[in-house]
């Protein structure tokens, strides 16, 4: 693209410049550079006002923007744990999303989901220009709900009306693609290793675990509850192990995490995965493959999460729809799950 047009050294191309260069109005190119000119501007002007300011290397000054529209440009993402893998590829999608914006994603921790998540700023209207929470209880948002800035939902109750928008994964079938995998192999005594937390996303994993066996002739779940940490889960499975009734053929956990603790208890009182009992785990992290044998587990599009969740709180600070629909997860079956060995 030669327009035979040439910045002065040292001086900065502004909004005028890259409207000359591409023979358009100075409101074209806030349209175009704002993300605001579908229906309004073709796809092809739309494509030389680009052109044109990548030529020049003009930057649009968002400070000057931001002061004329109100906004910080900046989205807090609420997650129960820095330290969880999950919750740093929900970050980098909404981060990716945010950047190509020109907006910023400040990171906030809430213990466990549950909260209280307190507002991190001395004002979160002033700071902030929306909310994105992760996993959360929908009581843990209490202080920042009352900002009256707009709020999505991830991994969270779609009921929850205090919601602009909701992104969810279609976690139920993801529950009954492992139930169906752990049935074809012959198992019917499980033990569900369901997390201690109390949240949307856990609640839905017990439902769709036990309504699909329901129907299951023979078909026997027991539920123990273990805490999301590897010590906590092992010491958990191995009292379910011990317990007095038929041991179970199968132990089905409702984290990666969970599984590995799941998988020393069953070593610790002598037994095999998945010779003698099968674990199968929820997540995909890397934990997954790190253990012997690897995991059996459902892969959760973490980064997808965040993506989705980035781009509908922009819709909604735009009064456009969000898009719609759960995403999909999808089983990785591995060698912890094996045939049900019945004794």
């Amino acid at each position: 693209m030669a327009h035979g047009f040439t910045q002065p050294g040292g001086v900065r191309p502004t909004s005028r410049d890259v409207a000359r260069v591409a023979g358009v109005s100075q409101a074209t190119v806030s349209l175009v550079l704002g993300e605001k000119w579908r229906g309004r501007v073709s796809e092809r002007t739309a494509g030389m006002v680009r052109d044109a300011a990548r030529e020049l290397g003009y930057r649009p000054n968002l400070a000057a923007r931001n002061l004329r529209l109100g906004r910080t440009r900046t989205a807090l993402l609420v997650v129960p744990a820095l330290t969880n893998e999950f919750f740093a590829r929900v970050y980098t999608g909404a981060a990716t999303v945010a950047a190509e914006h020109g907006f910023g994603v400040v990171l906030y921790p809430s213990p466990e989901g549950v909260g209280p998540a307190k507002d991190p700023f001395a004002s979160a209207r002033a700071a902030l220009d929306g909310v994105i929470a992760s996993s959360m209880a929908a009581e843990a948002l209490t202080a920042i709900r009352g900002t009256d800035l707009p709020l999505v939902m991830l991994d969270s109750d779609p009921a929850d009306p205090g919601a602009a928008a909701h992104v969810n994964l279609d976690i139920a079938d993801g529950m009954r693609q492992m139930t169906d995998h752990l049935l074809s192999l012959g198992h019917r005594r499980f033990v569900h290793l369901a997390s201690a937390i109390s949240s949307w996303t856990f609640d839905v994993r017990a439902r769709a675990l036990h309504e699909a066996l329901r129907t299951v002739p023979g078909a026997v779940v027991r539920t123990v509850s273990a805490p999301l940490e590897v010590n906590g889960a092992r010491e958990a499975a191995e009292r379910a192990l011990a317990a007095p009734e038929p041991r179970p053929t199968a132990i089905i956990c409702d984290d990666d995490i969970i599984a590995a603790g799941a998988c020393k208890a069953v070593r610790r009182v002598g037994l095999r995965v998945p010779e003698d009992v099968s674990v199968t785990g929820f997540d995909d992290l890397a934990l997954a493959t790190a253990v012997e044998p690897e995991l059996t587990t459902l892969s959760l599009p973490a980064e997808r999460v965040g993506e989705r969740g980035m781009a509908a709180l922009l819709a909604v600070l735009e009064g456009r729809r969000p898009e719609e629909g759960d995403l999909p997860v999808r089983l990785v079956v591995r060698g912890s799950s094996a045939p049900a060995r019945i004794v």
